[in-house]
């Protein structure tokens, strides 16, 4: 049946032909996060994971979902999509690791007004990398061209992830105690958060992502502040495996040291943290100079330097520090938990070396 002057979906802003172009393009993407319970082939319906595969005992399943918040406005005007992948991977897995799991499987959603198959691509094979950096296999996802929802050259993601953790290593444990050493892991610069006061920021200062970088040589202020979420997941479960001594792992995302360490703290109980041990990035004196900011609103909104936490007994800082440092973090010892009626929360010495 044929009508004459009939529409198409293409009319609609809809390209079904871009769509399938961008399967054939990340195929050998996803095939490259293969893992055992997985062989990594998309087109299906949906993604299938073999548990038994991976021959845990008693396995509980942990799953985390998030995005990458106004950082993608970031990416959208500087132009620089192959970031943003590897932050998506990263803000799921790294919650899953927190409780001890190992990240099995990912999938993402892409939705953008007019679907660009190269931008896509580039998306597509940040998140590949993630994948491949936690150890989990890309297994599906789903791209939305949506005209009208979007404009031309925007888009959105959100990322799905699902681990397992043997049920009696499931953290944090209740072995958590008045005197345990909190350890610090540097984050890799501003993360995935706090990207709306940032924009504001640059915004203040009157620069554009194409110029150099004020606290960064060699590169656009763009790229300085879209280096990618440290993924902590190797490392974290080398180290877990090895010592078998963090009780307890906070990722510090939105709401800083302030909210996201009581998170993982019994009542009773508060992280005391010394401020003046952290090696705080340079990006973070920039946005302090032109923001303006306060140190209480520094360390409630950024990581200043720390992306993770892990809390040890005191005898077993030394080694956990160790097994984290030969797996490539940077470790320091910048707090302690201590009896507070008023706990779970997060008191501060010092200051930050801006």
């Amino acid at each position: 049946m044929t009508t004459k002057n009939g529409l198409t979906y293409r009319d609609a802003g809809v390209d079904i032909d871009a769509g399938n172009a961008l399967v054939d393009r990340i195929k050998p993407l996803v095939k490259a996060t293969r893992r055992i319970g997985a062989d990594a082939d998309i087109g299906g319906f949906g993604g299938l994971f073999d548990l038994a595969a991976c021959k845990f005992r008693d396995p509980v399943l942990v799953a985390a979902n998030d995005g990458v918040g106004t950082k993608l406005a970031v990416a959208i005007e500087a132009g620089i999509h192959g970031f943003v992948g590897i932050d998506l991977v990263a803000m799921s897995v790294n919650d899953l690791v927190v409780q001890g799991a190992e990240p099995l499987f990912f999938l993402d959603y892409f939705a953008t007004g007019r679907l660009s198959v190269d931008t896509a691509t580039e998306v597509v094979a940040g998140i590949a990398e993630g994948c491949k950096m936690a150890g989990c296999a890309l297994i599906g996802g789903e791209t939305a061209e949506m005209p009208g929802m979007y404009k031309d050259g925007d888009y959105d993601l959100a990322g799905f992830a699902v681990g397992a953790v043997e049920r009696d290593a499931v953290l944090p444990r209740d072995t958590v105690q008045a005197g345990d050493v909190i350890l610090g892991i540097a984050s890799s610069g501003v993360h995935s958060n706090g990207f709306s006061l940032v924009r504001k920021i640059v915004e203040r200062s009157g620069l554009s992502y194409a110029d150099p970088s004020p606290f960064s040589e060699g590169e656009t202020l763009g790229a300085a502040l879209t280096v990618p979420t440290r993924i902590y997941v190797k490392p974290i479960l080398a180290a877990q495996t090895e010592t078998g001594a963090i009780k307890a792992l906070a990722h510090i995302t939105g709401g800083g040291f302030v909210d996201n360490i009581p998170r993982v703290l019994p009542a009773g109980l508060s992280a005391r943290i010394d401020l003046s041990a952290v090696n705080v990035p340079k990006v973070f004196g920039w946005l302090v100079e032109i923001g303006g900011l306060d140190q209480e609103e520094l360390v409630r909104t950024f990581n200043c330097g720390i992306g993770m936490v892990a809390v040890v007994a005191p005898e077993d800082a030394d080694r956990v520090a160790a097994a984290l440092s030969e797996a490539g973090e940077r470790v320091v010892r910048f707090g302690e938990m201590v009896a507070d009626p008023d706990g779970p929360r997060t008191l501060f010495d010092g200051e930050l070396a801006l």
